[in-house]
């Protein structure tokens, strides 16, 4: 898979991260048993503006801070009625999480499974080498050791996520060059599905960062299957429309946003103001089809959230994205989705009834259309917290055609793979090299049973245990 943003310079876009697209890349550490086969997800971000001289940074006149990108969106109207997404946690399948400023304070961040190449090495293991699953979690739930709990509203200094009270999962299924096999991320979003209230856990939201140029139907794709299985099970599935920018007719949307049952979220850009009027979106964000069009915007550009420091991005953006110590700038899908991921942890806790679709359907009801933009590019418009807040929530269901999971595991991968040793890893095999059955895989996943222990797909997974 690629990366759902990055960029090198103030105002730059460019549509993938590093490393997206490579051919030569190579894994730092193998999995046992791993063989010549499997393709690549890759998860990114994108690095913009910020200056590695920054001495002093006042979020409340950055126009792109969290601060001013809450008061955008309306999360703060959220916190003024004392929902803060406490009692929900978000699972973000990415690179890792470290326990960085932010994210760091006791029962923050669950461990999950490390299904990476990088679970070997226990110096490496759960924590973020890329950067950008930190990156992401620091968006959807960051909160700096300073914020005060029933002041959140009012401050104006501390880092605080869209949903600063919710607990984060992290799943690591990426490296430092932000590689990842689409079979470790099937079998990541099954892990969740299955363990969704383990030992107290509350799981109602799974972010995907991140998405694959294949053009196979959804109704085949067996990574459109495992959303729609965690969609099933209560779930709500936010995911990253891509960085493709506009393409008429067929759409640039990655999969899996492309299935149309879970929520596409592309980028808007954002003045700093409280107005939507001068929004517009980002140029890099991926486009819809009028058959799957995008389901909505949020902000995405020169977003300033937590860095890892001495991970890839770090090191090789630090002089465009740096901001303080503790924060990096970046712009992309990814960030748009993490904010909408977050978004929906508030509403959970207000709604803690609400289904996956009834969730989508008030945010599509409540977003606000941006003014002279096609709706294949916006969708229903941009994130509108302050009116979802009082908007009453009625029954809905979506009435689409199933995905049925049948299909080529190869064909998911779309075009990118990573090389290991000169070879390239395809077929239809999983990061071992064992057969992938896609519609036996398919069948374990509808009865919940495709994870038994520690084992996927036949296999023994290092990091099958998990702390909480």
């Amino acid at each position: 898979m690629k990366p759902n943003g990055t960029g090198q310079g103030t105002g730059q876009h460019p549509p993938h991260g590093p490393g997206a697209r490579t051919r030569g890349a190579s894994w730092g550490h193998t999995l046992r048993g791993l063989a010549a086969a499997a393709g690549v997800l890759v998860v990114g971000m994108a690095m913009l503006g910020g200056s590695a001289q920054a001495t002093s940074y006042d979020p409340a006149t950055d126009e792109y801070s969290m601060y001013n990108i809450n008061r955008t969106i309306g999360a703060r109207a959220y916190w003024q009625a004392g929902l803060t997404g406490k009692g929900v946690d978000v699972a973000i399948i990415d690179s890792g999480v470290s326990p960085v400023p932010g994210l760091d304070a006791p029962g923050k961040v669950i461990t999950g499974p490390d299904l990476s190449f990088e679970s070997q090495a226990p110096n490496l293991r759960n924590l973020d080498t890329f950067g950008h699953g930190t990156f992401i979690a620091g968006i959807i739930a960051g909160r700096g050791s300073g914020a005060v709990s029933g002041t959140y509203a009012a401050d104006e200094t501390n880092f605080l996520g869209v949903a600063p009270d919710a607990r984060i999962l992290s799943v690591k299924v990426a490296t430092s060059d932000g590689a990842t096999d689409v079979s470790q991320v099937i079998a990541a979003i099954d892990w969740v599905v299955q363990h969704k209230n383990d030992n107290g856990m509350n799981i109602r939201v799974l972010n995907l960062s991140y998405g694959t140029d294949s053009t196979q139907d959804y109704k085949v794709d067996p990574l459109a299957f495992a959303v729609e299985k965690a969609w099933n099970a209560g779930i709500f599935v936010v995911a990253a429309t891509g960085n493709d920018g506009f393409v008429k007719y067929t759409g640039s949307l990655t999969n899996p946003a492309r299935d149309p049952l879970i929520l596409a979220v592309g980028a808007s850009e954002t003045k700093g103001t409280l107005s939507y009027r001068d929004d517009t979106v980002a140029p890099f964000s991926s486009t819809g089809s009028w058959s799957r069009p995008v389901d909505l915007v949020a902000p995405g550009t020169h977003v300033a959230s937590l860095r890892v420091p001495g991970s890839y991005i770090d090191q090789n953006y630090g002089s465009t994205g740096y901001v303080t110590n503790t924060l990096f700038r970046g712009s992309g899908t990814s960030e748009a989705a993490a904010i909408v991921s977050g978004a929906a942890a508030l509403i959970i806790q207000q709604h803690p009834g609400i289904s996956p679709d009834a969730l989508k359907n008030l945010l599509r009801q409540t977003a606000t259309q941006l003014d002279d933009i096609s709706s294949a590019v916006q969708g229903r418009g941009e994130i509108n917290l302050t009116k979802a807040l009082s908007t009453s929530v009625y029954t809905y269901r979506q009435f689409l055609t199933p995905a049925t999971g049948g299909g080529s595991l190869e064909l998911a991968r779309g075009s990118i793979h990573v090389v290991n040793k000169g070879v390239y890893l395809v077929g239809e095999k999983d990061i071992f090299g064992h057969s992938f059955d896609s519609a036996a895989m398919a069948t374990a996943e509808a009865a919940g049973n495709s994870w038994s222990g520690g084992v996927w797909n036949g296999n023994t997974w290092s990091g099958s245990t998990w702390s909480g």
